[in-house]
């Protein structure tokens, strides 16, 4: 692990020029400069680095954060959980490590065929323990949320804990993904219906804020190229939302690889390939899981045969029209030419 955390620092030094990394120097689900000594540590079995990255993202009200970072820890203590162990024996009733364990109950709970009835079970203790979180920490309800998911939970008790979330964050985005995926899962062919809602929180939203980039999540609920075709000027839309946003952070920053790891899949998806191009430089070595375990078992492989492919399309059409680009007329703001563009 610290030989893969020292790969990471390496390949962000490199990753400054912005050139493309070459396939053995992609990092799958590499952790930023806060996350990663907080993992060597808990490698180590030591827990305070861990408890300091979350009380600090709590202290300063960094949701979403502490939304991703306790998710991480949550996802290594599958494996190496003689830290948090030893961290809940140490202060029973620390936040941060609820928060972490009832992430990793979840997690656990998750692939496990009989993932209704252990969730189901779980789900109060899951609601106890967010409620003794604070008046102002929207995570722990996220993780019940979760919960209430995968233990097909009703309306009326999935809009109950969602009234928790947003009432202390309305605008934090795990929440809201929590909230996309379970109304996906109940209405499958529900597509409007699902960008409606990631439209909505998108447009209420601050200019930064994570939660613009919603509806481009709310794309993967159009599975086919019908529904690809039918909501295109939305799912469009939703991706040129996401490019300004990507546009904010830095090239080759971690923290934003994920959005731009998801702005691939979903340009590709459209035929964007010139665009997806870009997000691919800007994203530097970072690969992440989501979205590519979606598609395949293999996300690194999934991921190094979509950057190829777009790489030959862009190659071809530059090729053929002499430019580089898609071969799609755009206007100045990143998004299609429509009628009244001219």
């Amino acid at each position: 692990m610290l030989r893969a955390f020292l790969r990471t620092a390496a390949a962000r030094t490199r990753s400054r020029t912005a050139r493309p990394a070459p396939d053995d120097d992609v990092l799958l689900d590499a952790p930023d400069d806060r996350l990663a000594p907080a993992l060597v540590a808990a490698a180590r079995g030591e827990h305070g680095p861990a408890a300091g990255l979350l009380a600090g993202t709590r202290e300063n009200a960094e949701w979403d954060h502490r939304d991703r970072y306790a998710t991480r820890l949550a996802a290594f203590s599958r494996s190496r959980n003689e830290w948090l162990d030893t961290w809940r024996a140490a202060a029973p009733d620390d936040p941060d490590a609820l928060l972490v364990a009832a992430r990793l109950t979840v997690h656990r709970h998750w692939g496990s065929p009989a993932r209704a009835e252990l969730l189901r079970q779980a789900l109060p203790a899951l609601a106890a323990a967010a409620a003794a979180a604070g008046p102002a920490d929207p995570v722990p309800w996220r993780t019940a949320l979760d919960a209430a998911r995968g233990a097909r939970a009703g309306h009326a008790e999935f809009e109950r804990l969602w009234e928790q979330a947003v009432r202390r964050s309305p605008h934090h985005y795990g929440s809201h993904v929590a909230a996309l995926e379970y109304l996906a899962a109940a209405s499958p062919d529900a597509h409007g219906e699902c960008l409606d809602f990631a439209e909505t929180a998108a447009q209420d939203a601050p200019e930064d804020a994570l939660v613009r980039a919603l509806p481009l999540h709310a794309a993967l609920t159009c599975p086919t190229p019908a529904a690809v075709r039918t909501h295109r000027p939305r799912l469009d839309a939703a991706a040129d939302r996401a490019i300004t946003l990507s546009a904010a952070h830095p090239v080759a920053d971690p923290w934003a690889a994920e959005l731009r790891n998801l702005l691939v899949h979903v340009l590709v998806r459209l035929e964007r390939h010139r665009d997806a191009a870009e997000q691919l430089r800007l994203t530097g070595p970072y690969v992440t899981s989501f979205p590519w375990d979606r598609d395949t078992d293999d996300s690194l492989g999934g991921f190094l045969q979509v950057r190829a492919d777009v790489r030959a399309r862009v190659a071809q059409t530059a090729a053929t029209t002499g430019t580089a680009g898609s071969g799609r007329p755009r206007n100045g703001h990143g998004g299609r030419v429509r009628p009244g563009d001219h």
